[in-house]
């Protein structure tokens, strides 16, 4: 066979019979993704460098194209995250199409609330601002997250604030088609919001860390400021919404989603919630082909919108 640099359209086939041997029909059209970006670094905030991981669709008959993006805020209690415990888990998203950008953020160790939030928004604008080289359709971007992060992905959707000092890319906007909430920490409004944290709302808690370390307790104020269902009415401007949560969580009551999703419905909101029965706190039926069809669906509904 001659050596030179062939097109797959050109290259011969093999195409002997071998007995004993089965053959696999494919199409071309079979889905991956590929691990494209490592700790790709978006922004600096006080010294702090902050990155993102990146998941890129692929096709054997479309290597490489123009996709929507999900950026997903991997949750951690507000703590430190380890970004890369879950990249298999969002693979399977990403092979449905999407460029999946896991974001870090600042934990409360250094950063209390808002910044996670903050944080989110400047990825979603580092992504527009670079949407070519990575391969990002800029009108067609849903933020998500888990626990800690589906409190930051809602958050992050309910502010509006391209003018401020929190914008690190002046001109570029932070908006969102849409927000997928995945068992979100986002409610200290009850006392059995968080049924396994023995220090609920105390400072050394991860709620009263995210709020600078205090007695939340003591401070109904910061309770609400903190909860997603308090900044929420019929004039909020929010984006359509998804939420997940298994009816067995141990860390996040599943009644948080529930009182955000009835919020959400009396103030006219778009939203859905599913509960997924038998469900703790993350877990691979978060991630079933199920599953991943009612976000892919409500994904491509967003956009259509």
């Amino acid at each position: 066979m001659e050596i030179k640099e062939w097109k797959y359209e050109d290259f011969p086939e093999f195409d002997e019979s071998v007995e004993g041997t089965v053959v696999l029909v494919t199409t071309g059209d079979e889905p991956g993704c590929r691990y494209t970006g490592q700790h790709v670094e978006y922004v600096k905030e006080g010294g702090v460098p902050l990155h993102m991981e990146i998941l890129t669709p692929f096709t054997r008959n479309k290597q490489e194209g123009v996709y929507p993006c999900v950026v997903f805020v991997q949750g951690s209690a507000w703590m430190q995250q380890d970004v890369l415990v879950n990249i298999p888990l969002y693979a399977r998203l990403a092979e449905r199409g999407y460029i999946v950008a896991i974001v870090e953020y600042r934990h409360s160790g250094i950063a209390p609330y808002p910044a996670q939030a903050v944080d989110a928004r400047n990825a979603i604008r580092y992504i527009r601002s670079h949407a070519e080289e990575l391969h990002v359709n800029p009108d067609k971007m849903i933020l998500a997250g888990d626990s800690s992060g589906g409190h930051t992905a809602m958050f992050g959707g309910l502010r509006h604030n391209d003018d401020s000092d929190e914008n690190r890319f002046p001109g570029i906007s932070a908006e969102v088609n849409g927000i997928i909430n995945y068992y979100g920490s986002v409610s200290v409004l009850f006392e059995d919001a968080n049924p396994s944290t023995r220090n609920h709302k105390l400072p050394d808690s991860p709620e009263g860390m995210e709020m600078g370390g205090v007695n939340l307790r003591e401070r109904p104020d910061l309770c609400e400021e903190l909860s997603a269902e308090c900044h929420i009415n019929a004039d909020t401007d929010l984006a359509p919404v998804l939420i997940f949560h298994g009816t067995k969580d141990r860390i996040v009551h599943t009644r948080q989603s529930v009182d955000l999703y009835r919020k959400m419905k009396a103030a006219g909101k778009e939203v859905q919630l599913y509960l997924i029965k038998g469900a703790d706190h993350s877990g691979a039926e978060f991630w079933t082909p199920e599953v991943i069809d009612i976000a892919d669906t409500f994904i491509k509904k967003c956009f259509r919108a």
